[in-house]
């Protein structure tokens, strides 16, 4: 129950109190004058009783306000105490104002234990990712560098030159696993702060376009894009254009030869709104609600590379920037996904 509720309460039950309290003397009052006549003695002592009551319910009514407002103040005091660590109020008196001062204490104490617990993990997640970053790309950069080298040696045999070119391949999509891992790991321990400016987001799906141009072209796939210059929402335009090239490069990904990809912008007074749809593979709508989640691979997208981290990360970048994600989909027929990005 709120503190609003409770003071509601409490006024609704001292009116129900006062009223039955007036209503009891009034008529013990009116039968005693109707018992009696006019007996002037008896209407006198009546007067006086009725009088007495009135003053001591009036009397107990102010006290009983007046303990409850020293009650509130002294509690708002020891909270005010407690907060800023300064000396307690109680001193651990036999009351229940010092028993409830204590264990405001010990849970201050024990939410600050969790933040300095926090703290420290985060800084250890942060070591640890600095390690993993640092540790993993000198060797990988020295296998491609290796791989490259052996390539051109013309006097390879052809089952060789197929192994070595595997061996790249794979070289470098474990590069993009670590780099997308490592950006995730830096954004959900808060290492990476993204800087949102209201911007037109022509230029951020632009950005993210070039990336996947040559991709999409090399498949036939025709891109179309609708976006007025002037449409803008708050965002941070690295940040942003990545989430984007992420769902872009899915879009290519899963859309066969000949397809059609169209990404269009429109605003509202709340958000910006980003559509890409794509005549791909499309998602079985049971599968919908899990494509956020990280590493998850649809059954449809099992047979195409990926390992299911894109989805996750764009949602964390939208997420991060106050804005949301939404998918619509049906088998066969292409998937419609909608970033939502806020206008202030």
């Amino acid at each position: 129950m709120t503190s609003s509720k409770y003071v509601r309460s409490f006024k609704q039950s001292n009116l129900v109190f006062s009223l039955i309290f007036l209503l009891l003397v009034s008529g013990y009052a009116g039968t005693a004058a109707f018992l009696e006549g006019g007996h002037t003695a008896l209407m006198k002592l009546t007067v006086l009783f009725v009088s007495c009551m009135l003053l001591l319910g009036g009397v107990r009514n102010w006290t009983l306000r007046r303990q409850i407002t020293s009650f509130m103040d002294s509690v708002d005091e020891m909270v005010d105490r407690a907060i800023h660590g300064r000396e307690k109020m109680t001193h651990f008196d036999e009351t229940s104002l010092s028993s409830l001062e204590h264990k405001l204490w010990r849970y201050i104490e024990i939410n600050k234990a969790n933040e300095q617990n926090l703290e420290t993990e985060k800084n250890t997640i942060k070591e640890l990712i600095s390690d993993i970053s640092h540790q993993t790309k000198t060797p990988l950069s020295s296998i491609m560098m290796y791989s490259q080298l052996l390539a051109e040696t013309p006097e390879l045999s052809g089952n060789t030159r197929l192994l070595l070119n595997e061996i790249e391949t794979q070289s470098e999509k474990l590069e993009w696993l670590i780099t997308s891992l490592v950006k995730l790991s830096r954004l959900e321990a808060g290492m990476i702060t993204l800087q949102s400016t209201a911007s037109p987001v022509i230029e951020t799906i632009t950005r993210a376009v070039s990336h996947i141009y040559t991709r999409a072209e090399n498949k036939g796939i025709d891109l179309q894009i609708e976006c007025d210059p002037l449409t803008r929402a708050r965002h941070d335009h690295k940040w942003t254009s990545e989430a984007l090239f992420n769902l872009l490069e899915n879009a290519v990904k899963y859309t066969e030869a000949g397809g059609t990809i169209r990404i269009s912008a429109e605003s509202n007074e709340m958000f910006t709104r980003i559509d890409i749809s794509d005549t791909g593979i499309g998602i079985q709508k049971d599968e919908l609600e899990h494509i956020f989640k990280r590493f998850y691979r649809g059954c449809s997208a099992r047979d195409y590379e990926g390992i299911g981290i894109g989805l996750y990360l764009t949602q964390k970048i939208i997420s991060i920037q106050g804005g949301f994600i939404t998918a619509a989909s049906e088998a066969g027929k292409g998937t419609k996904l909608a970033v939502f990005l806020p206008q202030i």
